[in-house]
């Protein structure tokens, strides 16, 4: 009882002088006092002047800046004046405004009119000189013609110069519509996918393989790969969810100059090599196109004409893969000359793919999942311009060159063929005489 009576007395007391809560405890901030639009004018008539002299230099001298700059300084700017109109538009009407720039012709107008053929800036911009420009238009001209009864019809260049454009430097539709005077991003996305079928229709015979196999081979001899007739490879190019395993694989087949001479895209990401080989169009007719060639005779026995492939590859009769340490009973020597030569020559195709990526970088970007069926006919596209730039003579930039190896493939862990062993160890055993000569 007499807990009890202590415990209601506590309680009582508690109850009858409650603490004050914290937050009246604490002394309170002072609220800040709103700014009225008359306080405001002043610094939103300086944000104006500032947004409104980068907008008129965009409209009038962006061709004196290199493509990157420009796009930087263009997206940076967009997005000020986008902010700044939002606040304008809560002052009384007539208040304040933000001028537009002054009307001027199109920046790609400007740009043909200032630089001269021997521009370095045309390189930096479109990825290749005037005179492979002019080329180029030439050989698609035909299939951009617009229509006669189009209300807006859109010249030639105007089309191949955008869809280049975006193209080189992964520029939005916005962007491109503005420098080439379209209307409309979306007309400027009809212009480049446009320009994507001009090039696929018109170009294809840039896959040079059942065409011009003997100067394949002779280029190969060079790297001494006698009787090789390319060199396969395999690159991701990335693309948003998981609908097709995160990217979408390219299969190659380079020459010993790095020009595309087959080119097989739209693989799920999923997907491994040995899984795409057997399903190409290249595999199924390696026997009509391979077979032709005569064979050599190396050490005694004869070697077909057959393609390079990585560790990633299934060792076949007529692709050849790097040794590994239990594929042979080669002394050790035999298979480090034939990898050796097999990695000079797989280099090329890494290089290949590297230059595609650093030309054209757009298809650096992680495309978008409802534009991933679009994808492969663009990767198309660009290993056509890539060999029509290698056929021109065009050279890569140092700067950007870079090397795209098959890292994000794993090898191959089945077993090798057994025709393919056998081949493939003639050709170590030739290498090894031929580098202790």
């Amino acid at each position: 009882m007499v807990g009890g009576t202590k415990r209601r007395s506590a309680a009582a007391t508690t109850s009858s002088s409650p603490l004050p809560p914290p937050s009246a405890a604490k002394k309170r901030k002072p609220q800040p006092t709103p700014f009225t639009s008359e306080e405001l004018m002043p610094l939103l008539r300086l944000l104006a002047s500032a947004i409104s002299g980068p907008l008129r230099f965009l409209s009038s001298a962006d061709h004196l800046l290199l493509p990157s700059q420009s796009l930087s300084l263009d997206s940076s700017i967009e997005s000020a004046a986008f902010s700044l109109s939002g606040l304008l538009s809560l002052l009384p009407p007539d208040s304040l405004s933000l001028d537009p720039p002054p009307p001027h012709s199109p920046w790609f107008s400007r740009f043909v009119a200032a630089f001269p053929a021997d521009d370095r800036r045309w390189v930096e911009s479109f990825r290749m000189s005037k005179l492979s420009f002019d080329g180029l238009l030439q050989s698609l001209s035909h299939s951009l013609q617009s229509e006669p009864s189009a209300a807006a019809a859109v010249p030639p260049d105007v089309k191949l110069g955008a869809a280049l454009f975006r193209l080189a430097h992964a520029a939005p539709y916005r962007a491109v519509a503005r420098r080439f005077g379209l209307p409309s991003p979306d007309a400027a996305c009809r212009a480049f996918y446009e320009v994507c079928k001009a090039i696929t229709d018109r170009l294809v015979s840039l896959f040079e393989l059942s065409s011009d196999l003997r100067r394949v081979v002779r280029g190969f001899e060079q790297l001494s790969l006698p009787n090789c007739c390319g060199v396969l490879g395999f690159a991701r190019f990335a693309v948003e969810g998981a609908s097709r395993g995160g990217s979408v694989i390219a299969q190659g087949l380079v020459d010993s100059e790095g020009r595309f001479l087959d080119v097989s895209v739209g693989w799920h990401g999923s997907m491994l090599p040995a899984q795409i080989i057997t399903r190409t169009k290249l595999y199924k007719a390696q026997a009509s196109v391979l077979g032709l060639g005569s064979p050599v005779e190396l050490n005694g026995g004869s070697v077909p004409q057959y393609l390079l492939g990585g560790s990633c590859c299934p060792l076949l009769p007529r692709l050849m893969t790097p040794f590994r340490g239990m594929d042979s009973s080669l002394n050790s020597s035999k298979a480090a000359s034939f990898n050796n030569v097999h990695a000079r020559g797989m280099e090329v195709v890494y290089r290949a793919f590297g230059r595609l990526r650093s030309r054209w970088q757009l298809l650096q970007t992680s495309w978008k999942k409802e534009c991933a069926d679009a994808l492969p006919y663009v990767i198309v596209a660009s290993c056509l311009l890539h060999n029509f730039l290698v056929k021109c003579g065009e050279p890569m930039d140092d700067e950007i060159e870079t090397t795209v190896g098959e890292l994000d493939f794993p090898d191959f862990e089945g077993k090798g063929d057994e025709d393919g062993e056998r081949i493939r160890e003639m050709l170590a055993s030739h290498l090894s005489l031929v580098s202790s000569e």
